[in-house]
């Protein structure tokens, strides 16, 4: 199931509502859709979902600080822009030969780095 920050921050927020709701002893409308949601979304597909947010995220502010459009960015690319923008919209995930086309005329790399907490 794909997802973006904001599907996953509002599953996050209705499981704490439903928290609240069952710490106070009343019951709530829906409580089985939250908890048929635990079992379709997983830790890893959190996690997941917050890096492609996050790096499509700093994608877009690359591209917005070097003032540049979507099909600015396609011609120096060589990505078409329907595909740059499908992109930052969440629709589809980016292959990762993709990105790193999009990322060089943007002056950008990915690394790779220890995650944090783990």
């Amino acid at each position: 199931m794909k997802c973006n920050k904001d599907d996953v921050q509002a599953v996050e927020q209705a499981k704490n509502n439903f928290a609240d709701l069952k710490e106070r002893g009343e019951s709530a409308i829906g409580s089985d859709a939250l908890a048929l949601l635990d079992t379709l979304l997983t830790t890893e597909e959190i996690m997941e979902s917050n890096l492609r947010v996050a790096l499509i995220g700093e994608i877009i502010k690359a591209r917005q600080e070097k003032g540049i459009s979507q099909r600015q960015l396609g011609e120096l690319s060589g990505v078409r822009q329907p595909i740059i923008a499908r992109m930052e919209k969440g629709i589809t995930s980016p292959q990762l030969d993709t990105v790193l086309k999009i990322l060089a005329p943007l002056g950008k790399t990915l690394a790779i780095v220890p995650l944090e907490g783990v």
